[in-house]
């Protein structure tokens, strides 16, 4: 077999085009292009509210099962399907979002695609990029700064110090920070009181930044931010302590959305980064519906598996944009699978067709899933040269008994030519308009009531449970008009359970809601379960140890 190149050395010998060039095909003119460097721009404001008018494309939503440490191809396989599509004559721009720096010098990786599916450049996206997430790490501890210092200057708020709800964040896995204690050191620091640090794609201002629609929105929504309860247990909000407007001043060129392109020169946007674990889950809502009113096909893809990414697409920001997706694509592969079917990492190269089949269970689960929201899904088998054709075509017989078809891609080593078959089947779902989108539940379900369906109807769970104090809080927040807001659940990626080692498709689990937050900018409820960390930790041996500088000065390392 000849030499696989690495995903960096593929991207470094990529063939890219000037950034103005990608943007004109677009219709983009260059004055509405901000260039950072050669390969990279951001839109203007002006730009995307001029095309407000344009008839929408058609949006195709990327998932995939449960992440496993076989690999899925997520963004691969939505790279490679948006060059699909352009290579059998539709025009598709690449929604994905921005990497963040903590999983690449831990353990997941960049978020760039892969092999010969990538967006390019990879370093830039996998780096700092346009400075975006900088920004937003910025603009949130500005206002965690400006909270302590309103306290430290007479409190006319009456904050109870007790109740400050607003920690701080970071862009990096840093397991320390995850509780402090801030302001110690004298009468001058401040009044001492417990804190932490989430990881930056934690963030609410994240959040905000990915669901508003323009800058004014994006001021609403921060001004909405609740910091802390004061005594009586009225909310206290970012706005009463002045903090929106420069916030709002430090996000405005992260605001708007990034053009970079594909290896085959397609255009691609990306922009913003929540986790899908821990946060929503998936690229701004501005990038979107600009590319929606760009091109014909938008793909754009939900983090992990479908039962955190694809549900909070759907019930957030489907819900909240008013998006309605045409098609959908499940991405497996026969490795996952296998490790879905009990198979060990070390073993997963040797043909194992019963444990093909077992694994499936899995990916029936995310089929059915998917299914419920109304969406047509077409399952992308995402090729690796290890895979045996008894191993494919077992995968291929199981969704074809759920009444579904899976298509082999082989985009990773081929490019759009290992994916037209994909491409042609998503346009004609898209194309046949049997999608009938509708969000799981109503936005009149009480709180915990919606917490309970995604645990009884996405992970097959019997019900979820919370300490009194979490159901006391719920109620609160519906008192105070909060109830309509959808949910998002921080759960393990790994599960359909809170057991990250429980894989396959269990059912009858119970679900421990641990606490629940309220992010009232962003305009959802955070239940967070089991016990999942919105700081991550880095891993024994972490992805840093292996990044350098080569003599030529070029990175290393990256994946």
């Amino acid at each position: 077999m000849a030499e696989v190149k690495s995903d960096i050395a593929i991207a470094r010998a990529a063939k890219k085009k000037p950034i103005m060039e990608i943007g004109a095909g677009l219709g983009i003119p260059h004055e509405h292009l901000l260039p950072y460097g050669h390969d990279k721009a951001k839109v203007s404001a002006e730009y995307i509210k001029s095309v407000k008018g344009n008839k929408d494309g058609k949006l195709v939503l990327v998932t995939a099962i449960n992440p496993t440490p076989a690999g899925e191809g997520k963004t691969t396989t939505t790279v490679g399907l948006g060059d699909g599509l352009n290579r059998i004559g539709k025009k598709a721009v690449v929604c994905i979002r921005e990497a963040s720096l903590g999983p690449n010098f831990g353990i997941k990786g960049g978020a760039a695609g892969g092999g010969y599916a990538q967006v390019v450049p990879m370093e830039d996206m996998n780096l700092h990029f346009t400075g975006d997430f900088h920004a937003i790490t910025t603009a949130h501890n500005l206002l965690s700064a400006l909270i302590d210092n309103h306290i430290y200057w007479g409190n006319e708020q009456n904050i109870d110090i007790r109740r400050v709800a607003w920690r701080r964040v970071m862009d990096m896995n840093d397991r320390a920070l995850r509780e402090i204690i801030c302001s110690l050191g004298g009468v001058a620091n401040g009044f001492p009181r417990e804190a932490g640090f989430d990881i930056t794609v934690a963030s609410e201002v994240m959040a905000i930044l990915c669901l508003s629609t323009d800058l004014k929105d994006l001021e609403k929504r921060l001004g909405d931010i609740i910091i802390g309860y004061r005594r009586d247990k009225t909310a206290v909000y970012a706005r009463d302590i002045k903090a929106d407007g420069a916030m709002t001043v430090l996000l405005k060129d992260a605001m708007q959305p990034n053009l970079v392109q594909t290896l085959e020169n397609n255009p691609a946007f990306v922009h913003g980064g929540p986790f899908a674990n821990i946060a929503h889950g998936c690229n701004s809502v501005v990038a979107t519906t600009t590319a929606l009113k760009l091109g014909d096909y938008v793909v754009t893809e939900a983090g992990f598996g479908a039962d955190l990414g694809a549900e909070k697409f759907f019930d957030i920001k489907c819900r909240k944009a008013g998006l309605k997706p045409s098609a959908a694509v499940i991405v497996a592969t026969v490795r996952a699978l296998k490790m879905n079917g009990g198979v060990k990492k070390d073993d997963l190269g040797a043909e194992n067709v019963e444990a093909v089949k077992k694994g499936c269970a899995n990916l029936g689960r995310h089929i059915e899933n998917v299914r419920q929201f109304g969406v047509p899904a077409v399952v992308a088998i995402n090729h690796f040269h290890s895979d045996t054709d008894a191993e494919i075509q077992a995968m291929k017989d199981y969704v074809a008994s759920m009444g579904e078809e899976a298509i082999l891609c082989k985009h990773w080593a081929q490019g759009s030519a290992g994916i037209e078959e994909l491409a042609r089947k998503v346009v004609e779902l898209a194309e046949g308009g049997a999608s009938q989108f509708a969000p799981l539940y109503p936005d009149a379900m009480p709180l915990f009531d919606k917490i309970n369906t995604i645990v009884k109807r996405i992970y097959r769970g019997s019900h979820a449970i919370a300490d009194k104090s979490v159901r006391d809080q719920l109620h609160q927040w519906e008192q105070a008009g909060y109830g309509n807001l959808p949910v998002c659940m921080a759960k393990t990626q790994y599960s359909f359970s809170t057991d990250p080692n429980l894989r396959g498709a269990p059912n009858d689990h119970v679900v421990p809601v641990r606490e629940v937050r309220l992010s009232a900018g962003a305009g959802f409820v955070v239940a967070v379960c089991g016990d999942i960390m919105t700081m991550p930790g880095l891993p024994k041996t972490p992805s840093s140890e292996k990044i350098f500088l080569n003599a030529e000065g070029q990175i290393e390392g990256l994946f």
